[in-house]
């Protein structure tokens, strides 16, 4: 691996603006290429973060010999199709979240990394933030007790045209694979297993799309996970975890968190700040070059096998509300 590990960026949206705002207080990643489905596009990203290499397909990012690994963040629908594409050129992937739109899709990527002996990760990055790694480690140690309840919840008001992706069934529109994934990624990454009941209720707009769900998750021993994810309201973007010997609240919002505070019975609570660098997504960046200078083909910390059974928990929802996207059809 060169000193510098060198990104690609496939995609040129909100989020890939996101990810390369990133990069930039990473001292061993430097920014290569970007890959659009037009010149103008990518010149126009290319200006705003110095990329040298800016391209005006997908396959010709791909094929570029210039990059070590490429970030998707196209739309969702079309996770599947353009990570295999990096992949069956031989590139290291960190794929936006939702990882695709089903489980078997993610299968089939997966799969496909695999088989060809490369890196592939979700981009889940609220798991590297530093408040939840704390977290994590207290639950490590056992400090809350044995954990019997994960709240969490993730709304916000979308007032945008039906055409717009969050309400477009044809871009995988709804709150579960936009904003819902984190509630669920939560509490996989608390319990660590597939709920045994799943017991949900969901308003469908006028689209077809989730617009406003409450899911409730029973695990094997009896633990409980209630989750809720809207479009249509503000939640409190909150979540706490339960134990026998007190809780962790990982302050608000959970998905780019700041803080947490650990109670435990009978104790002062202890409020614990442990703000982001940056914006926040350079810590899932280091963790993939972390993993690619270790000669890793995964996170420990977000597997594959994770990320597929998440992605199985999501399908075992939509399959109670009677929701499948156009794709799927």
């Amino acid at each position: 691996m060169v000193d510098k590990i060198r990104w690609g960026i496939l995609g040129t949206g909100m989020i890939a603006h996101k990810f390369a705002e990133g990069l930039r207080v990473l001292p061993d990643a430097v920014l290569t290429a970007v890959g659009s489905r037009s010149q103008a596009a990518a010149n126009r990203f290319g200006d705003a973060f110095d990329v040298p290499h800016r391209h005006a397909t997908y396959q010709d990012l791909a094929s570029d010999p210039e990059v070590d690994v490429i970030y998707v963040s196209s739309p969702h629908p079309m996770h599947k199709e353009d990570t295999l594409l990096c992949l069956e050129a031989g590139k290291a992937v960190l794929c936006e979240k939702p990882f695709t739109m089903n489980s078997q899709e993610s299968e089939a990527v997966i799969r496909a990394a695999r088989e060809r002996g490369l890196f592939l990760m979700e981009a889940m990055w609220t798991r590297y933030l530093p408040a939840v790694v704390r977290a994590r480690q207290l639950l490590a140690e056992g400090v809350i007790g044995e954990v019997r309840m994960v709240q969490a919840d993730f709304g916000f008001r979308a007032e945008v045209d039906p055409k717009h992706r969050l309400l477009n069934p044809d871009l995988g529109g709804g709150a579960l694979l936009d904003v819902g994934i984190y509630t669920v990624s939560l509490a996989w990454m608390v319990f660590g297993q597939q709920p045994a009941e799943i017991n949900s209720q969901v308003y469908l707009g006028s689209t077809g799309v989730d617009e406003l769900s409450g899911t409730i998750f029973r695990y094997p021993a009896g633990q409980i996970a209630v989750l809720s994810s809207s479009l249509q309201i503000n939640t409190p973007h909150d979540a706490v975890i339960i134990g026998t010997k007190g809780s962790i609240r990982i302050h608000p919002s959970f998905w780019c968190t700041d803080g947490m505070t650990l109670t435990l019975d009978g104790q002062p609570e202890q409020v614990m700040n442990l703000p982001r660098v940056s914006n926040g997504y350079n810590y899932e960046a280091a963790e993939v070059m972390a993993c690619l200078r270790a000669g890793k083909r995964e996170s420990e910390v977000m597997p594959l096998d994770e990320t597929l059974a998440i992605m199985q928990t999501l399908d075992r929802i939509r399959a109670l509300w009677g929701l499948k996207y156009p794709t799927e059809k």
